[in-house]
């Protein structure tokens, strides 16, 4: 199935009889789930275990943990984070915060463009934060909570 870009699937919202007919015409291409669900299966698609996650995201163990098991609602940055823990690509990481309702990364936002750069490097976080801080930026918060 091809993938159709947000555009191509609010064209056919615009031009639907039957909301229906839409939701079951365009069913492989809607977000759903939990962001739990959806962090679960990234680690089974992706072959990785929580704790490979943590060392990778600087976050917490318990804190990763609550946020796996859908206790703990995280922050954008706390997102970001868990995503170069989870070595996602740019795609990825856009898909799980629009999932978790977060705002996705923005191209001509300063900070958000250093973060899509590394992300597409598979850069660490630790690179990505050396980077942001060079450019008199806010790092990733990993404050663990």
């Amino acid at each position: 199935m091809n993938e159709k870009s947000t555009d191509e699937l609010k064209h056919e919202i615009t031009i639907a009889t039957d909301i229906e007919d839409y939701l079951t015409e365009n069913k492989g291409h809607l977000l759903k789930g939990s962001l739990a669900e959806h962090l679960h299966m990234l680690l089974v698609q992706k072959k990785l275990r929580r704790a490979d996650v943590i060392r990778g995201s600087l976050l917490g163990r318990a804190y990763v943990y609550r946020i796996f098991a859908g206790d703990k609602i995280p922050s954008r940055d706390k997102l970001i984070a868990l995503s170069f823990g989870m070595k996602l690509s740019e795609e990825e990481t856009q898909k799980m915060l629009k999932i978790s309702g977060n705002r996705e990364l923005y191209a001509r936002d300063e900070r958000d463009a250093l973060l899509l750069f590394a992300l597409q490097r598979n850069k660490s976080i630790i690179d990505a934060n050396g980077m942001l801080l060079d450019h008199g930026l806010e790092v990733l918060d990993t404050t663990k909570e």
